[in-house]
C-alpha cells in the first residue's frame, strides 16, 4: 500500500467533518446574519459537493487538476461571500468564513496532489481571499493565513519526500529480486551449460581434427557465457508514470525498443552484446543513461570500432572496452592489441572513399555534439576514445538528427 492512501483517506474524512462544523457554526448563529438564505444556498452546495466529490479525494489518480481547481473556487467564493451574508459586525470582529475549516481541506488536497509548490499557491490564494474578507489584516487573520501556509507546504514538502523514499524501495526491491533470478540462472547455467562446454573444449583438444576447431569453439562460447553471468542482467530502467502516484512505476525499455518511448536507456544494455572471448567489457557498476538515440549511436560506433579491429587486426586479435560515466559526459574507449595503423593510413581510406572512420564513427559522435579521438602506434594497437557530452541529449533533438542519418 501506497504511504499516500492513509493521507487520502484522512483528507477525506477531514471533509466531512469540516462540512458538519462548518455547517454547524452557521446552524448555532443563523440569527445573526444579514442574508441566512444566501448561506443556506453555499451550504447546501459545500454538502453536495463534497458527498459528491469523496471518490475524487480517493487517490492521486481521481484528485486531477480540473478538480482542485473547482474544489479551491467553492472555497474561495464562500470566504468571499461571508461580509455578504453574515453581519459585519461579526466580520469586523473575527467571526468565522462560511466554509470555515473546510478551506483548509483544499489546500491540503493541493498539498498531498503536487507537494509543496502546489500548497503554497493554493494557500497564497486563500491568504488573499481572507484580508479580502475581512478588509485589513487583522492579527487573528493574519494568523490563521500563516498558520495554513506553513502548515500545507509542510504537509507537501513530506508529501515529496515519501513519495522519493517510497520510489527508491521500489527501485532496490526490484535490483534485488533481479539479483536473486540473476543467481539462480547462474547457478543453473553453471551446472549444466557451462560444464557441458568446457567438456566439450577438453575432449575436442584431445581429440583433434575437426573435433579441435569444435572444442575451440564451445571454449569461446563458455567464455562469453560466463561474461553474460558474471555480467549479470541489466534490468530494465523504470521511471514514475506520475509523480503523484508514488511507486507506480512503468518500464521504460522493452524487447526490441530500447528506448521504451523515449525515457533515458541504460548503455550498458546495448554495450554488454558485444562481450565474449576475445573482448573484455569493464564497465560501472550503476547504470549508465543517457537519451535512447544516443546511447543507440554510440552503441554503433563501439561495434564499427570493433568490426575495424576484426578486419584489421584479425580473428585472433583481443580488445577492451571500457566505460566510464562522468557527471558531464559518457566516455567509451575500445582498445586492441593489434598491430596498429601506419601513419597516414587514415587520410588515404578517406581518399579512396572508404569512410568507416570518418562516419561510422567521428560522424556519429559528431551529430551527439560528442567527439572521437583516435591513437595509433604502429606495433602497439589502436585506441579509439568516444565522448558523449550528457548536456542536450534529451532524446528530442538527437532522435531527429538520428533519423536524418
Amino acid at each position: 500500500m501506497s504511504v499516500e492512501l492513509p493521507l487520502w483517506r484522512a483528507l477525506a474524512g477531514y471533509r466531512v467533518l469540516a462540512t458538519v462544523y462548518a455547517v454547524g457554526l452557521f446552524a448555532s448563529a443563523h440569527e445573526e446574519f444579514t442574508r441566512p438564505w444566501l448561506a443556506v444556498a453555499y451550504f447546501a452546495l459545500l454538502v453536495v459537493w463534497t458527498l459528491a466529490t469523496l471518490p475524487r479525494v480517493a487517490n492521486a489518480a481521481a484528485c486531477t487538476k480540473g478538480f482542485l481547481a473547482a474544489d479551491l473556487t467553492i472555497a474561495l467564493a464562500g470566504v468571499l461571500l461571508t461580509p455578504v451574508a453574515d453581519a459585519h459586525e461579526r466580520v469586523q470582529a473575527g467571526g468565522p468564513t462560511l466554509p470555515s475549516i473546510w478551506t483548509a481541506g483544499a489546500v491540503l488536497a493541493f498539498a498531498i496532489k503536487g507537494g509543496w509548490r502546489w500548497a503554497a499557491l493554493a494557500s497564497t490564494l486563500v491568504a488573499v481571499a481572507n484580508l479580502v474578507e475581512r478588509g485589513s489584516p487583522a492579527r487573528d487573520t493574519v494568523h490563521n493565513v500563516i498558520l495554513v501556509w506553513v502548515a500545507s507546504i509542510a504537509i507537501g514538502y513530506v508529501v515529496e519526500v515519501a513519495r522519493a523514499s517510497e520510489r527508491t524501495l521500489a527501485r532496490a526491491l526490484e535490483i534485488e529480486a533481479a539479483t536473486r533470478e540473476r543467481e539462480r540462472l547462474a547457478r543453473d547455467i553453471h551446472d549444466s551449460v557451462l560444464q557441458v562446454l568446457a567438456m566439450v573444449q577438453r575432449r575436442g583438444a584431445v581429440i583433434g581434427g575437426e573435433a579441435a576447431e569444435l572444442g575451440r569453439l564451445a571454449g569461446e562460447q563458455e567464455v562469453a557465457l560466463r561474461t553474460l553471468v558474471s555480467g549479470g542482467l541489466v534490468p530494465a530502467p523504470r521511471v514514475p508514470e506520475d509523480a503523484a502516484e508514488g511507486a507506480v512505476v512503468r518500464v521504460v525499455g522493452e524487447a526490441g525498443e530500447p528506448d521504451g518511448g523515449g525515457g533515458p536507456v541504460d548503455l550498458r544494455a546495448l554495450l554488454a552484446p558485444y562481450a565474449g572471448a576475445r573482448v573484455s567489457l569493464a564497465e560501472p557498476g550503476a547504470p549508465v543513461r543517457l537519451a535512447p538515440a544516443a546511447a543507440r549511436e554510440v552503441a554503433a560506433a563501439v561495434g564499427a570500432a570493433l568490426d575495424n579491429v576484426r578486419e584489421h587486426a584479425g580473428e585472433q586479435a583481443r580488445a577492451w572496452i571500457l566505460v566510464e560515466d562522468e557527471p558531464d559526459e559518457v566516455i567509451v574507449t575500445v582498445r586492441d592489441d593489434g598491430p596498429g595503423i601506419p601513419e597516414g593510413r587514415l587520410a588515404q581510406a578517406e581518399g579512396e572513399g572508404r569512410l568507416g572512420v570518418a562516419l561510422s564513427i567521428r560522424g556519429r559522435l559528431r551529430d551527439l555534439g560528442g567527439s572521437a579521438g583516435l591513437i595509433s602506434v604502429p606495433g602497439q594497437g589502436t585506441e579509439v576514445e568516444l565522448k558523449v557530452p550528457k548536456a542536450g541529449n534529451d532524446g528530442t533533438d538527437v532522435r531527429g538528427k538520428a533519423e536524418q542519418r
